[in-house]
C-alpha cells in the first residue's frame, strides 16, 4: 500500500487530500473519492480511502473545507458544514476541484472514476451527480438526501445507491420517498437501501450521541460495505 498527501486549489483556498493505492499496479487503476462527514477529512475519511486501495481501486479522500481546517466538536462541525449547506454552487465548485485532481494522477484510470461520502458527505457526493459530474456512480452512506433549492439542472450520468438507517431523525422517511421522486423524474438509475433499527452514523464505531441520534450500528455497517462494493464492482467495470 502507497499513498500520499495532494495539495489541490479551488478559488483562493488550497485543499489537501490523501491518495492511496496498491504501489504494485502495473497500470492505471479505476478511482474511488471518499467524501468526508461534517468533521472534515479526518483518519475515517482516509481509512476508507485505504479500504478501497485494498479492493484494487485507488482510494482519495477528498477535502471539502481547506487545508488543516478541521472540527472538533459539534458546534465547530456545524459552522464548517453550514456555509457550504447554504452555498451550494460553492460547494459543487470545491467537489469538482477534487474529481479535476484526482483525474490528475497517474495511478487513475480518468475514464473510471466513482465517489462515496458519508453523512455530510453523502450529500457531497450526490450533489456532484445532480452537478452532471462524469462519475460512473455515487455512494451515500447515511448521507443528508435533501436537494439544493437552486438545482443545477444538469443531466445526472452517475448510477445512485444511498444507504439509510431507516430510523434516521436528521433523514426522516418524507425525505427519503422526495429523494426518490427526485430521482425518478431525472431519469436516474437510482438505489436506497434502508436498514431497519438503523439510526444515523451507523458506520461509525464511535458514533454513540443519542441526542443527535446517532449510533453505529454493525450489522448494517457490514450490509452497506457489502452493497457499495458490489455496486461499484458493477460501475467501475
Amino acid at each position: 500500500m502507497a499513498n500520499r498527501r495532494i495539495e489541490y486549489r479551488e478559488g483562493d483556498t488550497t485543499f489537501e487530500g490523501h491518495l492511496a493505492w496498491d504501489e504494485t499496479a502495473t497500470r492505471p487503476r479505476p478511482a474511488v473519492i471518499v467524501c468526508h462527514a461534517w468533521g472534515g477529512r479526518d483518519e475515517f475519511s482516509c481509512a476508507r480511502a485505504e479500504d478501497l486501495a485494498a479492493l484494487g481501486y485507488v482510494g482519495f479522500a477528498l477535502d471539502a473545507y481547506g487545508k488543516g481546517v478541521r472540527g472538533g466538536s459539534v458546534e465547530e462541525n456545524q459552522a464548517l458544514m453550514s456555509p457550504l449547506l447554504e452555498d451550494r454552487a460553492l460547494l459543487r465548485r470545491r467537489l469538482a476541484a477534487a474529481v479535476a485532481c484526482v483525474r490528475a494522477q497517474p495511478e487513475v484510470d480518468s475514464s473510471r472514476v466513482a465517489a462515496i461520502g458519508y453523512c455530510f458527505g453523502g450529500l457531497c457526493v450526490l450533489d456532484l451527480a445532480r452537478d452532471g459530474a462524469d462519475l460512473r456512480g455515487v455512494v451515500s452512506f447515511h448521507g443528508l438526501l435533501s436537494a439544493p433549492e437552486s438545482p443545477a439542472n444538469a443531466d445526472i450520468a452517475a448510477k445512485v445507491l444511498v444507504l439509510h438507517g431507516h430510523d434516521d431523525p436528521m433523514v426522516p422517511p418524507d425525505q427519503v420517498l422526495a429523494f426518490e421522486q427526485e430521482m425518478t423524474a431525472a431519469g436516474v438509475d437510482w438505489q436506497v437501501h434502508a436498514y431497519g433499527h438503523t439510526v444515523h452514523a451507523f458506520t461509525n464505531p464511535e458514533a454513540n450521541d443519542p441526542k443527535l441520534g446517532a449510533a453505529f450500528n454493525a450489522a448494517a455497517n457490514r450490509r452497506s460495505w457489502t452493497a457499495m462494493k458490489d455496486f461499484l464492482a458493477e460501475v467501475l467495470a
